[in-house]
């Protein structure tokens, strides 16, 4: 079985997308509408910006998205995904690959997401920091026994957990995890504690949005970050989007159930090559591809 996966933040480069803009004109038309539902030129940056334009999440979060989406798209009758699957943002890159929501309504969620999510940055400055070289229980364990705000937050393959949360706490966290044998614990340059309590803000306004917003069923089932498992009814999908935000991404657990039920190959359609090193590392067999360009 093909399963397609989609990458979240971080894997934004300047100058993603051009190509797509340039050769297709499908794709073209869907990026102008794009500029218009978010009121400002996300082509400009994306194109022409900066590193530093391209980090703030109000445009880093678009800017993956129509990357991922009209790459899906402009395959055309070859993209048939028997399962689906994306990492935090990446969700709503493969929800509306799959066909669960419109093009529009997905970058209407997406900019509400980064901008909900900005703000709570901004009201409560936290962090996150990646974890390697150990079991997530020895993690999990480590962040319940600290007196401040840390969770364990990515499950992106086995050794690599990220945790997220206050300043304090992930700096207490990374030094007892580095004295219990961690190989690194790198703090990481985000804007704030994703898939954290401290996101509870963000999760609050973004609920509203997602219950205003038509789903319908997907083409395939979607394997979702909160539970790692398969859904195709839009309201079960709907509340597993909603909680997302303040739950971890259970991405290790995710590859290893898609792998389960029969996926036999692994594509990635977006901008980098993160989630096609996370399979290899869940199962070093496991064939592995990427669609970053036309």
């Amino acid at each position: 079985m093909k399963a397609y996966v989609f990458p979240g933040q971080g894997a934004q480069f300047v100058g993603m997308g051009k190509d797509l803009y340039e050769n297709s004109e499908m794709a073209k038309d869907l990026f102008e509408k794009a500029n218009e539902i978010l009121g400002f030129s996300i082509t400009d940056l994306m194109f022409e910006g900066t590193d530093e334009d391209l980090k703030q999440t109000k445009v880093t979060q678009p800017a993956i998205f129509l990357h991922s989406v009209l790459l899906a798209k402009t395959l055309g009758e070859e993209f048939k995904p028997e399962m689906v699957a994306g990492h935090s943002l990446g969700e709503f890159s493969a929800l509306v690959a799959a066909g669960a929501m419109s093009f529009e309504d997905g970058l209407k969620l997406v900019s509400q997401r980064a901008l909900a999510m900005q703000k709570a940055c901004e009201a409560e400055p936290s962090t996150m920091a990646a974890i390697v070289g150990l079991e997530d229980a020895i993690v999990e364990e480590v962040c319940e026994s600290i007196d401040e705000v840390v969770v364990a937050a990515n499950y992106n393959c086995p050794g690599q957990l990220v945790i997220s949360g206050s300043f304090d706490g992930i700096d207490k966290a990374c030094e007892a995890l580095t004295e219990k044998g961690a190989k690194r614990a790198i703090k990481l340059p985000v804007g704030g504690a994703f898939h954290s309590p401290l996101m509870e803000p963000a999760r609050a306004e973004l609920a509203a949005a997602i219950e205003a917003t038509t789903f319908n069923t997907p083409i395939c089932p979607v394997y979702q970050n909160v539970s790692a498992t398969p859904f195709t009814d839009p309201a079960q999908i709907k509340e597993n989007l909603v909680v997302q935000l303040t739950a971890p991404v259970k991405w290790t657990q995710t590859v290893q159930n898609m792998i389960a039920d029969g996926a036999s190959s692994f594509t990635e359609v977006g901008p980098g090559k993160v989630l096609q090193g996370l399979v290899k590392k869940v199962d070093r067999k496991m064939e592995v591809a990427g669609i970053s360009s036309l």
